[in-house]
C-alpha cells in the first residue's frame, strides 16, 4: 500500500513538473521586446538560448530553454541570420521563427552606371554595418541587391558586390563575339561604362555600342560627354553645362582630345552593358544625337548627323530648354 502511494506520489509529481515546463515553454521572456537576435552561422542550440536569456527574449535559463527546446520542440537547427523577435513572443514561437521563419532582409541596392564613390556613400549610410566604407576600384562593382546582416563589416559587403563582378565578368567575356573590338576584360568594362551613361534604354545598348566600336575601329574620337565629366565629379552629376576649358583639358579621361578608351571605367556597368560591347549591334552608324523621347537617333554620315542635331536643338527650342 505504502508502495502504491509513493508510486502516485511520484507520478502526480512528474506530471506537475511537466505541466510546469509546458506553461514554462508557453510563456514569454522576462523583457517584453521586440528583441533583435543575431545568429552566426554554424550556432549551436546552447549558444543561442544563452543569447536569447541573455536578451530577456525567453523564459527561465539557458540551461531550462535548451531541456525544454529538446522536450517540445523540432529537432530542426536554427537558421543564420537576423530575427526580429516581436513583442510578448513565446518561448515556443521564438525557437519556430529562428528554425523556420524569416530573417530579416536588408539590402543595398547598387543600380546601373552608379560610380564607387557613390556606392560607398551608401554602404558608409547603412547604420546596421560595422568598419569603415571602402572605396573599390571604379567598374569593380556588379550593380545588382545585396543583402547584409547587422554587425556585417562594409569591407565584407564591399567584397561580395566585387567577387560578383569578378565571377559575372569572366563568363561574359568567355561568350564574347568577333565584333567586339575590346582586346580585354578591363576594356570591356571601360566602354560598358560608357555605354551605360550615355542610354538609359535597354534597346539601346546594342547600337550604342556598335556606334562606339565602329569609331574605336577606324580611331575616331568617342566624344563622350561623361568621359569628359568624369574627373571633375567622379561621377556624380555635373548639374552644369561642360564648360570650354574642360573639354580641352587632358586629363586622359578626355574623349574629345583623345584616341581611343579613357584610362579607367566611369561607372560600375552592367551585365546588359557588358555583354552589349561585347556583342554590338552591327551597324555602319557613326553618330547619334537624342531624339526628344528619351531616346537616340543614329546616323552613318556627318552630314545626316547634322540635320538630326538640328532637329534636336529645335526640340530643346520648343520646350525652353536653350
Amino acid at each position: 500500500m505504502l508502495r502504491r502511494l509513493i508510486f502516485g506520489l511520484l507520478v502526480l509529481g512528474l506530471i506537475a513538473g511537466a505541466g510546469a515546463y509546458i506553461m514554462l515553454w508557453a510563456a514569454s521572456g522576462p523583457k517584453p521586446g521586440p528583441h533583435t537576435v543575431v545568429v552566426e552561422e554554424g550556432s549551436s542550440l546552447a549558444r543561442v538560448a544563452n543569447q536569447l536569456v541573455a536578451a530577456g527574449a525567453v523564459p527561465g535559463s539557458a540551461t531550462t530553454y535548451r531541456a525544454m527546446a529538446k522536450l517540445f520542440g523540432s529537432s530542426d537547427p536554427v537558421q543564420a541570420g537576423e530575427f526580429a523577435i516581436p513583442k510578448g513572443m513565446s518561448g515556443a514561437a521564438v525557437l519556430d521563427l529562428l528554425q523556420h521563419g524569416q530573417p530579416v532582409q536588408r539590402l543595398l541596392t547598387v543600380t546601373e552606371g552608379m560610380p564607387s564613390i557613390i556606392v560607398q556613400e551608401r554602404l558608409a549610410a547603412a547604420k546596421e554595418l560595422t568598419g569603415a566604407a571602402p572605396l573599390a576600384p571604379e567598374g569593380s562593382i556588379l550593380p545588382d541587391s545585396y543583402s547584409y546582416r547587422r554587425g556585417e563589416t562594409r569591407a565584407a559587403v564591399t567584397k561580395r558586390m566585387t567577387d560578383a563582378m569578378d565571377k559575372q565578368l569572366a563568363a561574359l567575356w568567355a561568350k564574347r563575339k568577333p565584333m567586339s573590338v575590346v582586346k580585354s576584360p578591363q576594356e570591356a568594362v571601360i566602354l560598358a561604362s560608357i555605354v551605360e551613361k550615355e542610354t538609359g534604354k535597354a534597346s539601346e545598348r546594342r547600337m550604342v555600342a556598335g556606334v562606339y566600336s565602329n569609331r574605336l575601329r577606324i580611331g575616331m574620337k568617342l566624344d563622350a560627354d561623361p568621359t569628359v565629366i568624369y574627373p571633375i565629379t567622379k561621377g556624380k552629376p555635373l548639374g552644369r553645362r561642360i564648360r570650354k576649358s574642360e573639354l580641352n583639358a587632358i586629363t586622359g579621361y578626355n574623349t574629345y582630345r583623345e584616341v581611343g578608351l579613357p584610362d579607367g571605367p566611369i561607372a560600375n556597368p552592367g551585365r546588359e552593358s557588358i555583354a552589349a560591347v561585347l556583342d554590338p549591334a552591327p551597324t555602319k552608324a557613326l553618330y547619334f544625337v537624342a531624339d526628344g523621347t528619351g531616346g537616340h537617333v543614329f546616323a552613318d554620315t556627318l552630314a545626316e548627323h547634322n540635320a538630326n542635331v538640328a532637329k534636336w536643338y529645335a526640340i530643346r527650342r520648343a520646350r525652353g530648354e536653350m
